[in-house]
């Protein structure tokens, strides 16, 4: 019988990618999700991307008798925890609905997986505990800090999973600090799709492209960057997707690790435009406006650990990306 795997977030961009490749693998993935930024419609595409139904519970993380519920009815062994809120500016804006939904989330979840006896977990992290940059390419030995509330909350999990292994040496535990995941499915079927106005880079180029929006705005364009716009590692949501379930797969051999999941190299925001304008043949305006609170001005991965410890390196580039977003787009808009 294959191995349950819950996915908190799963009907989310990245959790629905995960979802796909670890159904790949033979095991069963079973998704948790609140749907305050994701559409549980997601569900039926799953399900014509790997040829046979996906298990779905709508459900809160910060609700712990749901989580021991679905623990114990699909026999969970491990946990991918993608649940949570994540875009910088908002953070700024509502500091205590990330704690919440992000900290008090992962507290219930931890708690509802010790009282099952299931103590294996991938945990989403991010690259924002590096905070600003001291040296590029960031390695897993740089110190860590935040810029903003959603870099704390990432951090604040992190130690509190460092202290749960310290003090349980039964806990496998995985930290993937990712880069900036962008990209879609090959199928068009799955993809970003943000509730509302998008926060991210991606999701609003392709509502720029499709006319939805008039025009993209550039948060910063006096950065120390070679444009002089921010510069990001962005990363194929698909090669994220991988990443993760070659961690999972790995967890016997960990306690508590930390690794990045990054191509190795930053892309600036004018890169990413002018990529997709030249592979989809189409044009995305855009407006130069000032920083956002709590943007740095760079950064990019050394994945060498990543290679080393899961066997994993990404495949796919920046054309990729752009291409299969922009398949994304027009499918889901009916073009």
């Amino acid at each position: 019988m294959p191995d349950s795997i819950l996915l908190t977030g799963g009907a989310g961009f990245i959790g629905s990618h995960i979802a796909v490749e670890v159904a790949r693998a033979g095991h069963r993935p079973v998704l948790l999700d609140n749907l305050c930024n994701s559409k549980g419609s997601v569900v039926e595409r799953l399900r014509q991307i790997i040829g046979r139904p996906i298990d779905f519970v709508e459900g809160d993380i910060r609700d712990g008798a749901v989580v021991r519920k679905v623990i114990r009815d699909f026999a969970v062994s491990r946990v991918i925890h993608l649940a949570g809120l994540k875009a910088v500016g908002e953070s700024v804006e509502r500091p205590l609905a990330y704690y919440d939904n992000n900290v008090v989330g992962t507290l219930r979840l931890l708690e509802a997986m010790n009282d099952c006896g299931v103590r294996s977990i991938v945990f989403s992290s991010s690259c924002t505990v590096y905070g600003d940059p001291q040296r590029l390419p960031l390695t897993e030995s740089h110190p860590l800090s935040a810029t903003n509330p959603y870099g704390q909350t990432k951090l604040t999990i992190e130690l509190m999973l460092r202290d749960l292994a310290r003090s349980d040496d039964r806990w496998r535990i995985c930290l993937l600090r990712y880069f900036n995941p962008v990209g879609a499915h090959e199928s068009g079927l799955i993809g970003e799709d943000p509730n509302g106005i998008p926060n991210n880079l991606m999701p609003f180029v392709l509502k720029v492209a499709a006319g939805q929006f008039k025009e993209l705005g550039v948060w910063g364009s006096d950065y120390p960057t070679p444009d002089g716009t921010g510069v990001r590692d962005y990363i194929h949501v698909v090669d994220l997707a991988v990443g993760h379930l070659r961690a999972m797969e790995r967890l016997g051999d960990m306690r508590c690790e930390a690794i990045n999941l990054g191509t190795g190299h930053g892309s600036s925001v004018l890169d990413v435009v002018n990529a997709f304008e030249r592979v989809n043949a189409v044009r995305v305006p855009y407006t130069l406006k000032d920083r956002r609170p709590g943007d740095i001005a760079a950064c990019w991965a050394d994945p060498a650990l990543a290679l080393q410890r899961l066997g994993w390196k990404t495949e796919r580039t920046l054309d990729d990306m752009c291409r299969d977003a922009w398949k994304w787009q027009l499918a889901s808009s009916g073009s």
